[in-house]
């Protein structure tokens, strides 16, 4: 027998069961003191806090922490620890079957693992732990019990608390995943949360006082109070660019934990790094996280201004422990194919506010994920709000379709004129480039990085200037950290320059650019006005001509077509454009995305059957069925492998 309540839980430090539960439970009264109101049984949640790892006193576990020495017959501690639960007390305090259920399903399956032993095995070892337990003393233990065997009624190896019950299903995400979530942050030995006391004070007094600095008449406009009042609310908002939908979505979280999802991490970087130099800027660390898959780059980057250890920065952030964190969806909805401990996400969402910003860059298969997100995020308590310069109205019809509750106001648009559109019925090329080049600042995208590689190198070759840019997303990431940081210099609306950059969809949204003029390869219609936000972003069109050209392939397509562009919405856009020549106001190209991306129009396409698919799909898995791992590789259906240049590795190996 192992000295009185020396049983360890954790080996690197080493830390005893009742050191480690201490700051479960401590942890526990954070999240309780801050978010009292979180609909969850409180009590169930403290017994399975209690009761989670009393299965470590098992030798077996003890000799593989201790001496290394590891059994093949070990029983999971989790499913140990079942057996000091008095379910007949439970019953007598009033405890449903269901409720009591819960308790041992959420304690069994609190890490995930194999469950592979017989009746005979199990009793064995529960026999063998009560010597251990005749010794144990826990102050938070109440009454020391334990059981000769595992209620079936409670508990059965293998079986799982499946969504068929919805209600059930939703108490129990809540009970195992905000044990999951205590349980990382004490072994990770940081706080489960901090307090969200700072944003709106810091957009008040820091952003909206430096802009009345430069005109004593600056106040929040019409979005943003909109956003204000209805806080409460889920909110489904179209606003053209231009219009502040980032702090407008930021006074929408308000001082409460929130997430700030975009699809492309180049927005994401610009976005992390606008809120933490202007918005949030003391102990950012503290307050504000960034998080994709290159997130720790990012950081590294940043480590001469961060004030904390970057690990533990890096740590806080992966368990979505700060009060902000600004992602790609990947990092948060991969919930929706309910993997095998995706409980402490959805838990997580049930107390925060989401903001998804420009809906409509998402594939079908990734819209198909925030459609069925959207809905647990509703059904568990959590709030969102999705702001998006276009809107394809199948979208709104989706989420209608499972009765997702949220409110829709009119766009927020005004009457100025930003863009004069032309639309070129013939392929890219480099001479017209050339030729609408007058020393000013021009942005050309293309659909893909073969087309925009091409384009640059006949500009090189053709055009003797020195300003001329590439930006893609085929860069090594150092490379790719710089052209970021070029384009945005270049980019800004202070900033006189002049030149060329050439770029793919990168740029194509939230990135805070404004150049003189634009010439894109036609997508679809989203994709040219998300584009067309990069041109005159702020400014009014009162010239003659053009600013924006479109080129939509003539009497073939664009590149990217058929490979990752639908061609049949490429061909509606195609035809929508068909008599569009000179000013277009912002009603207008909400009226030509409105024509194009309905249901009835959509359906038969490739878009709409992936997107109804990956929707049947989704919810047609088989909970628990998947691993976290399985789950990464699907969510975005990339297969890669990050390699680096054998040139850049040679340079840098001995860095």
């Amino acid at each position: 027998m192992i000295a009185i309540n020396n049983y360890l839980a954790k080996s690197n430090p080493k830390e005893t069961i009742i050191e480690h539960t201490d700051k479960l439970i401590k942890n526990f009264d954070i999240l309780k003191e801050m978010y009292p109101s979180l609909q969850v049984n409180w009590d169930m949640l403290y017994k399975v806090c209690l009761y989670h790892d009393l299965g470590k006193m098992n030798i077996k576990f003890q000799d593989k922490i201790e001496k290394r020495k590891r059994h093949d017959d070990e029983i999971p501690h989790g499913i140990l620890s079942l057996a000091f639960i008095d379910f007949e007390d439970l019953e007598e305090q009033g405890y449903s079957e269901d409720d009591i259920k819960i308790i041992f399903h959420s304690i069994a399956y609190h890490h995930d693992r194999v469950l592979d032993y017989t009746n005979d095995q199990l009793e064995e070892e529960i026999e063998s732990l009560k010597s251990e337990f005749f010794g144990f003393k826990y102050d938070k233990l109440e009454f020391k019990f334990i059981n000769d065997y595992i209620e079936e009624q409670f508990f059965i190896a293998n079986d799982r608390i499946y969504s068929k019950n919805e209600n059930h299903f939703l108490k129990y995400i809540m009970i195992k995943g905000l044990l999951n979530r205590l349980d990382y942050a004490a072994s990770g030995h940081v706080k489960v949360e901090t307090k969200n006391d700072f944003l709106l004070n810091d957009l008040n007094e820091k952003l909206l006082e430096s802009w009345k600095e430069k005109d004593s008449n600056s106040d929040w406009n019409k979005l943003q109070q909109y956003m204000i009042n209805h806080r409460e609310d889920n909110i489904v908002v179209v606003a053209q660019t231009g219009m502040g939908k980032t702090e407008a979505g930021l006074l929408w979280i308000g001082d409460n934990k929130g997430f700030f999802t975009l699809p492309l991490k180049t927005a994401i970087n610009a976005i992390y790094e606008r809120i933490t130099d202007k918005i949030v800027i003391d102990n950012y660390d503290e307050k504000v996280g960034l998080l994709h898959s290159d997130m720790r780059r990012e950081y590294l980057d940043r480590k001469h201004e961060i004030e904390s250890d970057i690990d533990e920065y890096y740590n806080k952030t992966r368990q979505l422990s700060l009060p902000l964190t600004v992602c790609t969806i990947d990092q948060i909805f991969d919930f929706v194919y309910r993997y095998r401990g995706f409980e402490s996400k959805l838990a997580t969402l049930s107390y925060s506010k989401v903001v998804i910003d420009e809906v409509q860059m998402y594939s079908p298969d990734l819209l198909a994920y925030l459609v069925v997100g959207l809905s647990y995020i509703d059904k568990i308590g959590g709030k969102f709000a999705i702001l998006t310069a276009t809107l394809p109205k199948l979208f709104v019809d989706l989420l209608e379709k499972e009765k997702v509750q949220f409110k829709m106001p009119d766009p927020f648009t005004n009457k100025r004129i930003r863009h004069s559109l032309k639309v070129e019925n013939q392929k890219l090329n480099s001479e017209f480039i050339k030729q609408v080049y007058d020393s000013n600042k021009v942005l050309v995208i293309c659909n893909t990085v073969k087309e925009a590689q091409k384009i640059y190198g006949e500009l090189k070759d053709s055009l003797d200037l020195e300003n001329i840019n590439l930006f893609h997303s085929g860069f090594i990431k150092k490379n790719r950290k710089t052209k970021e940081e070029q384009i945005l210099k270049f980019g800004n609306k202070d900033n006189e320059g002049k030149g060329i950059w050439v770029a793919t969809q990168v740029v194509e949204a939230s990135l805070d650019i404004d150049f003189d003029i634009l010439v894109t390869e036609l997508s679809d219609l989203n994709g040219l006005f998300q584009r067309m936000g990069r041109c005159y972003r702020d400014r009014d069109w009162n010239k003659e001509g053009y600013n924006c050209y479109v080129f939509d392939g003539g009497e073939g397509k664009c590149t990217g077509v058929g490979a990752f562009i639908d061609k049949e919405i490429f061909r509606l856009s195609k035809k929508a454009l068909k008599n569009i020549d000179g000013n277009i106001d912002e009603n207008k190209k909400m009226e030509l995305i409105d024509s194009v991306y309905t249901t009835e129009k959509l359906n038969g396409t490739d878009y709409y059957t992936k997107l109804i698919d990956a929707i049947v799909y989704v919810k047609s898995i088989e909970s628990f069925e998947k691993s976290k791992k399985e789950t990464m590789k699907m969510f975005r259906n990339i297969h890669s492998t990050t390699v680096i240049p054998k040139i850049v590795y040679d340079e840098n190996k001995k860095k």
